[in-house]
């Protein structure tokens, strides 16, 4: 495994992040200990959820999972940077969401309960608030640093401008503030390389991105579907998104299968060659799925294949940051 530094901090992530949403709905408490004792056997130590994931409203199910995983012991806490989230909707009650300082303070009391632990590693808004003031929002987090409940904060589904906001309200109060940003990124939908990137790396915020596969569009799915599997992209919203690329994706499985690598293994080497990306978080739903997303780590992409890349998934407009991306 290899490691590295979340944006401008000491503190040592996996180059992998380990995403557990489907932990409780899709994968069952046995397997779900399961996959966590494996990544940590792969020296995987940054796992990634929130305190909505397992969608019983105000449960926190795959926090709960996590907790009875850590309370069998053997160090699992201390072996793991723990990250989870605040934001989403925990009750019918109004201020049971959001960004309130009244329910960051209970949320990350709920989350600690949940997860059996003192502290959360990283606490990421899980969407900018459009109607709390970040002086708030930071009084808030200060309050939670200060009595080591939390340890550093981070953001998710940013723009660039609401970085530069929170980062020049926590200057003026002295405090760290964001040290990373969570966002969608992958080589079907790269907006977030316009303005949130750029901003990420000006304020040295690490990038996490999430559907990194695009819903398992990138993870070999037309071949899978050929050998009777891939059910996620051959229902709903993937179902449509395939209809769409089906010329480009079947494009890039025949490239990958010229490279000799796992579609799935070249979406995540080229997320981790992308500048400012500290690690891809990975979603297994099973234990043979998160053994193979391992190989991404052993792929090289020459300049060559990363040209071929940008050619059938062009970046917007000229590609790279804004203005240049749409202007002169």
């Amino acid at each position: 495994m290899e490691y590295t530094n979340l944006g401008r901090t000491g503190l040592s992530v996996s180059r992998l992040c380990l995403g557990t949403m489907n932990f409780g709905p899709q994968t069952s408490e046995p397997d779900s200990f399961a996959i966590m004792d494996r990544a940590l056997e792969h020296g995987i130590n940054f796992f990634d959820t929130a305190n909505v994931y397992g969608w019983k409203l105000g449960e926190g199910v795959t926090e709960q999972i996590i907790g009875r995983w850590f309370d069998q012991g053997g160090g699992r806490r201390d072996k793991v940077v723990l990250a989870t989230k605040v934001y989403g909707k925990m009750s019918d009650w109004p201020n049971d969401q959001g960004l309130s300082a009244r329910h960051i303070i209970r949320a990350c009391e709920e989350s600690l309960r949940r997860l059996r632990t003192d502290t959360i590693d990283l606490y990421q808004m899980h969407h900018v608030s459009r109607t709390t003031p970040w002086e708030e929002i930071w009084q808030a987090m200060e309050t939670l640093v200060a009595q080591g409940k939390v340890l550093y904060v981070g953001s998710s589904n940013f723009a660039g401008w609401h970085i530069a906001q929170a980062q020049a309200a926590a200057g003026r109060r002295n405090f760290l503030g964001l040290v990373s940003e969570q966002s969608i990124y992958n080589l079907l939908t790269r907006h977030a390389e316009l303005e949130v990137i750029p901003a990420a790396q000006h304020y040295g915020l690490g990038i996490i991105p999430w559907s990194p596969l695009h819903g398992g569009l990138l993870s070999g799915v037309i071949r899978k579907m050929a050998e009777g599997g891939a059910a996620r992209g051959t229902s709903g919203r993937a179902a449509d998104a395939l209809a769409e690329h089906r010329p480009t994706i079947e494009a890039y499985e025949k490239l990958c299968a010229d490279l000799g690598h796992d579609p799935a293994d070249v979406a995540l080497a080229w997320l981790l060659s992308r500048p400012g990306v500290t690690a891809p978080i990975v979603g297994p739903r099973t234990m043979d799925q998160l053994d193979r997303n391992l190989g991404a780590l052993d792929v090289d992409l020459d300049e060559a294949t990363l040209k071929r890349l940008d050619e059938l998934f062009p970046p917007v407009g000229n590609g790279g940051p804004g203005p240049e991306a749409w202007a002169w």
